[in-house]
């Protein structure tokens, strides 16, 4: 069945809203990129006006910038290990905004949406420990 975005057949309420027309092409909307962390695969879209949209359904590779120093570094991605919208999608390792991965720099939490963006970006907010 097909994702619909348009207005809601339900009131704040509860109560029902009479629909003043069907459905519309441009309400569909497509089901979510789950990105795992692998060899790096993308997804191009072809969107409304022919455009298209990058997304990433996998990827083992991150961008991470440094607030203190101000660079932004390449990392490798080891596991996820929080996500504040969906506890399950820890377990399957899903990269999704707001996660916070854990990479070779440290823990960083992503800020770019992988799903749409076509990149995994992300900030450092814990360094790792050096050993010794």
């Amino acid at each position: 069945m097909a994702i619909w975005q348009g207005r809601s057949r339900r009131k704040p309420t509860g109560g029902r809203l009479k629909m003043h027309r069907k459905k519309r092409k441009h309400e569909l909307g497509r089901e979510p990129i789950m990105t795992k962390i692998g060899e790096r695969k993308i997804k191009i879209v072809r969107t409304r006006g022919g455009n298209k949209k990058v997304k990433v359904a996998a990827d083992k590779k991150i961008n991470v910038a440094d607030p203190k120093t101000n660079e932004v570094k390449p990392a490798k991605i080891i596991s996820v290990v929080e996500n504040p919208a969906n506890p399950h999608l820890v377990r399957r390792n899903i990269i999704t905004k707001g996660a916070i991965v854990e990479t070779d720099l440290g823990k960083v939490r992503v800020t770019s949406r992988p799903g749409q963006d076509g990149v995994i970006n992300g900030v450092l907010i814990e360094e790792k420990k050096e050993n010794g």
